[in-house]
């Protein structure tokens, strides 16, 4: 059975569903690490990626985002040339109603009856203005910063904006 597309689940309709006491098999989040770079150092510039709208994200697309912004940096800034943080939590757990497909699925599948649904996925429940990620980077590297949180924003589910938190006199831009 196939994902359903994340459009289904993008907008806030319900209350959260976070018990996971009470489900079984909620699978396992995609997002690897949170923190990544260099975690011990002080960087002078600091920018944020901010939603502007408010939704969910699913947790595969956050570990998305989280790649398409940290391999360019790998490249370009090395290892110990920032720090990025992905500041949501996906608590979020996403149900969907399996429907039987193939020859003889009329009689195996009940339609709507008792539709709770199955978890197939977890995601972040997010507030307009909410900061998404954070990094912190040296100045001579902010174009690069930039670059690469916009191509991040590319991969999520709601417009963005960069901030820039820590630094505004040493970039000029």
């Amino acid at each position: 059975m196939a994902r359903k597309p994340a459009r289904m689940y993008r907008n806030m309709t319900e209350r959260a569903y976070t018990r996971r006491e009470y489900m079984g098999g909620v699978p396992g989040s995609k997002i690897v690490t949170f923190d990544i770079g260099n975690l011990k150092d002080e960087f002078p510039v600091e920018i944020s990626l901010i939603a502007k709208e408010t939704c969910q994200i699913r947790h595969s697309a956050l570990e998305s985002a989280r790649i398409a912004a940290n391999k360019p940096l790998l490249e370009g800034a090395g290892q110990n040339g920032y720090h990025l943080k992905i500041r949501v939590y996906p608590h979020q757990v996403l149900r969907e109603n399996k429907q039987a497909t193939g020859a003889g699925a009329d009689r195996v599948s009940q339609g709507m009856r008792n539709a709770f649904g199955k978890p197939v996925g977890t995601a972040a429940r997010v507030r307009e203005g909410q900061k998404l990620m954070t990094l912190s980077i040296n100045p001579d590297k902010f174009k690069l910063a930039k670059e690469c949180l916009i191509s991040a924003g590319y991969k999520l589910p709601t417009p963005i904006r960069l901030v820039v938190e820590k630094g505004q006199e040493l970039v000029s831009s």
